[in-house]
């Protein structure tokens, strides 16, 4: 069993590549008490983890140089010291992005493979899933008839938010950076309206025919110069969820934009950032509602799985090209099930 790793070389200035991350063979762990010994079958890239990959305090501690990068991944039990697992059984977890390692059980939690889609744990049921609902219904409050916005409308976090706030009767306009991303989250989403923020000439002009009533939500995915567009569309009382920056996220230099402290004493507005942290403790309440949603058809997901440990990095680097509908994972290696 060759087991690989993939390892910070070094921390990135602006947009990584291949000469940031380093690929290494180890030894296959061997569990001690309490532990299993696992194979992992599918790893989640996501934008959150280039921001690890840089020094300095943050919400989490950043990758250290010259260890493993982490993150969610669904891997099988191939030998267990652990009663509450057996060899077989699919598991999720925090785990670092090699092929075979071990892991706490206490520190998993069982899939059921039969009840949704074990990708799913990653995904639309996961934590971006979970990421979606808790700053759509907890910061957003939404309220039928309102208009809702979505940046970052095709990704794994947009597509299920756009998604809530239909079922919670809401006019719902995403923007995005394709055609054909645009095309899914209309025709089989059900969102009323897209902008291709890269065809779009003139954002506050598309946001003026899409948003007739201006903006009650704004679900911020993307930071910059969009977000700057829809804030001067908002609301009396609206409600901008500052969920991510990818847009930001490679810049060599901070960012400086229009100052929107104005427009929110004007419109008497909210807006909070907010990391699915925050929800520890009520994680297991929209895992239960998402996998409802689910397995009722009210919420449907694509993925767009590389297939290949070798072929991580590209995954990862394709979240800041626009590449992924929807959740962005590696598919490792195949179940024995």
């Amino acid at each position: 069993m060759k087991n690989e790793r993939i390892i910070l070389e070094e921390r990135p200035k602006g947009m990584p590549d291949d000469s940031n991350f380093k690929f290494e063979e180890i030894p296959t762990p061997e569990p001690k008490e309490g532990e299993v010994s696992l194979r992992t079958l599918y790893l989640s890239v996501d934008p959150y983890m280039r921001g690890r990959m840089n020094a300095g305090k943050s919400y989490v501690a950043p990758f250290e140089v010259g260890k493993a990068i982490s993150g969610g991944a669904v891997a099988e039990v191939t030998e267990s010291n652990h009663p509450g697992f057996s060899k077989g059984d699919m598991v999720l977890g925090n785990l670092d992005w090699q092929r075979y390692s071990k892991a706490d059980g206490n520190h998993l939690r069982k899939i059921d493979p039969n009840a949704i889609p074990v990708t799913a744990a990653l995904g639309a049921a996961g934590m971006p899933g979970i990421t979606a609902y808790f700053g759509l219904l907890d910061i957003g409050k939404p309220q039928e008839g309102e208009t809702v916005v979505v940046s970052g409308a095709a990704g794994a976090v947009g597509t299920v938010v756009g998604q809530i706030a239909k079922l919670k009767g809401c006019r719902v306009v995403g923007i995005a950076g394709s055609e054909e991303k645009i095309t899914y989250i209309t025709e089989e989403l059900g969102f009323d309206a897209g902008i291709n923020y890269k065809t779009t000439d003139d954002m506050n002009q598309v946001l003026k025919d899409t948003c007739p009533d201006g903006v009650d939500i704004y679900y911020d995915n993307v930071g910059g110069e969009i977000s700057d567009a829809v804030m001067r569309r908002i609301n009396k009382y609206a409600r901008i969820v500052i969920c991510g920056q990818i847009a930001l996220y490679n810049l060599e230099k901070p960012d400086y934009g229009p100052r929107v402290q104005v427009q929110l004493i004007q419109k008497s507005a909210l807006m909070k950032g907010f990391t699915v942290g925050d929800y520890q403790d009520r994680q297991k309440e929209a895992a239960s509602a998402l996998g409802k949603w689910i397995s009722e058809g009210k919420i449907t997901y694509r993925e767009n799985i590389v297939e290949g440990f070798e072929n991580t990095l590209k995954a990862f680097f394709g979240l800041f090209h626009g590449e992924n509908i929807g959740k962005q994972l590696v598919k490792v290696a195949e179940s024995s099930r």
